[in-house]
């Protein structure tokens, strides 16, 4: 069961409701679950029918995806699932809009991921006002969260995540969890309606660091989590010690959340390549 401790809300990063089911059984909860187009050509299913050599139709795909959030929706029907827009370095905010649409309708708990970039951010404002619940993913930057906050003003609360990327920050040398702790320090005094996901978690240390700092949510693969479960669910304290090791520090900035959306920095060579990654992983499933 919950920790009494514990304030941060444990999301699932995994596109397979079985696993959601199993993670569910070993916590004795779980308050959502994230998706992207790697995850979904990770599901048993689409990996068994990939390994046959046998491809989606793009209708096909779409219908599976559905099917996949719509078992994990109703396994978490209190909490959030996000489902990822299609985002390569060339689609425009009105394609990236048009499917936004159609993912929010599938379940009554989505947040449509979105990518930090300036495409991305038009299409978050404009689903925004359209009643949609974003999560803008691919951050990698203090600057990108800001301009994060000031593309969704107004927005409530529970509305708007941004998702920090720690692991992909560590594959270069940087110390990831800096981030997540500049974007919290950021944010401390700001209206709070966006909120932070510790994202791209692979480590237990990472898991743990992220609750000592506060983290609104935190995402991890199922492995993770069930290890957190075999180990009793701990909750660090505020004074938890994070083994940076030899990473590289990552500054803190002093930025204004004030300043309008196009006075921030948004460019990110991660960001990119993250988009790169997921779209490839989806193009893969589907028949050309």
């Amino acid at each position: 069961m919950r920790p009494h401790n514990l304030t941060t809300r444990i999301f699932l990063d995994g596109g397979d409701p079985a696993q959601t089911r199993r993670v569910i059984g070993a916590l004795g909860f779980l308050d959502g679950q994230t998706t992207n187009p790697t995850l979904i050509a990770k599901n048993p299913e689409a990996a068994a029918r990939l390994a046959k050599g046998l491809r989606f139709t793009p209708d096909e795909i779409l219908d599976f995806y559905r099917e996949v959030v719509t078992e994990i929706s109703g396994l978490i029907p209190d909490g959030s699932v996000s489902i990822e827009v299609y985002a390569d370095k060339n689609t425009s905010a009105g394609r990236m809009l048009a499917e936004a649409g159609r993912f929010f309708s599938w379940i009554a708990n989505a947040h449509v991921k979105f990518p930090v970039t300036k495409a991305g951010l038009e299409a978050a404002g404009r689903a925004m006002a359209e009643g949609l619940r974003v999560n803008m993913t691919l951050c990698f930057t203090q600057e990108q969260a800001a301009a994060v906050y000031a593309a969704t003003r107004g927005a409530r609360r529970g509305d708007v995540f941004v998702s920090p990327f720690v692991g992909r920050l560590d594959d270069r040398g940087e110390n990831g969890m800096d981030l997540i702790a500049g974007v919290a320090r950021m944010f401390a005094g700001s209206d709070g309606h966006v909120e932070l996901l510790s994202a791209s978690v692979r480590t237990m240390e990472h898991f743990l660091y992220s609750l000592a700092l506060g983290a609104d949510i935190v995402t991890a693969p199922g492995s993770l989590l069930m290890q957190w479960a075999a180990d009793g669910l701990p909750v660090p304290g505020a004074d938890y010690a994070y083994p940076a090791g030899a990473l590289r520090k990552i500054a803190y900035r002093e930025l204004s959340l004030d300043k309008p959306l196009e006075e921030y920095d948004i460019a990110h060579e991660l960001t990119v390549a993250g988009m790169e990654r997921f779209s490839a992983d989806w193009n893969a499933l589907i028949k050309r």
